[in-house]
């Protein structure tokens, strides 16, 4: 059975940096076939899409609250997902999830997303 498991949460400084990874496994050999995106949930607030690598890693997507401080990129010769985030601000705390798809391009509706993990924290001191 396909899973996703997220790790490398925790608790920085605003300004800080923290590389959030996303083990895949079960997929065998078609892990470079499925997009991965990272949502995020922070208290009181809905779901939304952070970011996105879509198969093989050629197309990326970012939200525009995190352009030019967040990276997602894969490897799928460790079936991984990373996601590093630079320049933290106390907004980015929140839940963070490793969505696996069943297509190999990037959507933004989490129903397009089928393997989810159980989220990692990040949390962002002022």
């Amino acid at each position: 059975q396909p899973q996703v498991v997220e790790s490398g949460g925790g608790l920085v400084h605003a300004g800080g940096s923290l590389r959030l990874s996303c083990a895949a496994s079960g997929f065998g050999y078609t892990f470079p076939d499925h997009a991965v995106g990272w949502f995020r949930q922070a208290p009181g607030q809905e779901q939304e899409v952070v970011s996105c690598v879509g198969g093989t890693g050629g197309t990326t997507t970012y939200a525009d609250s995190v352009k030019g401080r967040f990276t997602i990129s894969r490897d799928n010769a460790k079936n991984t997902v990373y996601l590093q985030m630079n320049n933290l601000k106390p907004e980015d705390t929140a839940i963070y999830y490793c969505a696996a798809s069943t297509f190999y391009v990037c959507y933004d509706s989490r129903l397009r997303y089928d393997y989810w993990g159980q989220g990692t924290q990040v949390t962002v001191s002022s």
